[in-house]
């Protein structure tokens, strides 16, 4: 190969590089301007939002229960032989022990294995004292971030 091919090879692949860089951002583009933050969805929406990631990552028979009076299970779901009671939580500051209690509670009513508790937010220290002793998962925002994402 002499230099004049040299070049003319490494400029296409810069720009072969660059189109890809350009469809790749305007596909993200895309995706954020249909995507709704997590933060802006009331409860309800939240619920819903929190089941479609659950289909998306295997869970199936995915159930979001009446609003009021779901006896703290707002999402019922099953995956790999395993059932799982939800409680969703969209706050504007830290979830505390009452969603766990709550998580509880539905795992128990409902004769679920597992009860986990989703939320946009964070959980306080005394809620991930009372999950490890109630044995009740916790999924915060960076988790359903990490499920958005994948």
């Amino acid at each position: 190969m002499n230099e004049y091919q040299i070049v003319i090879l490494l400029l296409s692949i810069a720009v072969c590089a660059l189109a890809l860089l350009l469809i790749r951002h305007i596909l993200r583009r895309r995706r954020e301007e249909a995507f709704v933050p997590m933060d802006d969805l009331e409860g309800h929406e939240f619920e819903y939002y929190c089941a479609d990631l659950l289909r998306n990552h295997g869970f199936h028979a995915v159930e979001v229960t009446r609003g009021s009076g779901d006896y703290g299970a707002d999402i019922l779901c099953e995956r790999e032989g395993v059932t799982y009671a939800v409680q969703c939580k969209t706050y504007s500051s830290a979830v505390g022990v009452s969603a766990v209690q709550e998580a509880a509670a539905g795992r128990d009513f409902y004769d679920r294995m597992v009860g986990a508790v989703m939320t946009n937010q964070y959980f306080t220290r005394n809620a991930q004292t009372a999950a490890r002793k109630l044995k009740i998962l916790l999924w915060d925002r960076d988790y359903l971030e990490y499920l958005e994402q994948r």
